[in-house]
């Protein structure tokens, strides 16, 4: 079951909101351009377990530079990024159910049918996890209509 709109807001804590809250990107960056807070995004399928990447492994992909803890996991992103990289540009999953562009904590993942998500803590996962197919569904439809907004126009 999903909490409504207003319900699930209470539980959405402010300080966890993308970091720019003008930014129109699609993607969920820090101020230089890192995305996942610099964890390794092919760690999260091979390891199964958040894992930091290094300054001297990295790769962009659709607006984000992303880290990898080895040379190995940069190649293997290197030959299918769209597969490892995050749902919704990295924003919470559950966020982008609501219509809000929050900042995702690499410590709260799940891998879903071959695709990473994440969400802004783990109390907000606990909820996203009573119905993760209609959440996907949900977001899915949702996304591209608040893609390209900044989280302060949501």
């Amino acid at each position: 079951m999903v909490l409504g709109t207003l319900s699930m807001t209470a539980y959405l804590p402010m300080p966890a909101q993308a970091q720019d809250q003008n930014s129109t990107a699609a993607v969920n960056v820090d101020t230089a351009g890192v995305g996942l807070h610099g964890y390794d995004p092919v760690a999260y399928f091979t390891v199964k377990q958040p894992t930091l990447g290094k300054a001297m492994y990295t790769h962009s992909f659709e607006g984000a530079t992303y880290r990898f803890a080895s040379k190995e996991n940069l190649e293997k992103f290197k030959a299918n990024p769209a597969m490892y990289a995050p749902q919704f540009g990295g924003f919470c999953a559950m966020g982008v159910v609501l219509e809000k562009k929050l900042d995702g904590d690499p410590q709260a993942w799940r891998v879903v049918d071959n695709k990473l998500y994440l969400n802004v803590n783990k109390d907000i996962q606990k909820k996203w996890l009573e119905d993760v197919p209609g959440n996907i569904a949900k977001a899915g439809k949702t996304w591209p209509e608040i893609k390209n907004k900044a989280p302060k126009d949501l």
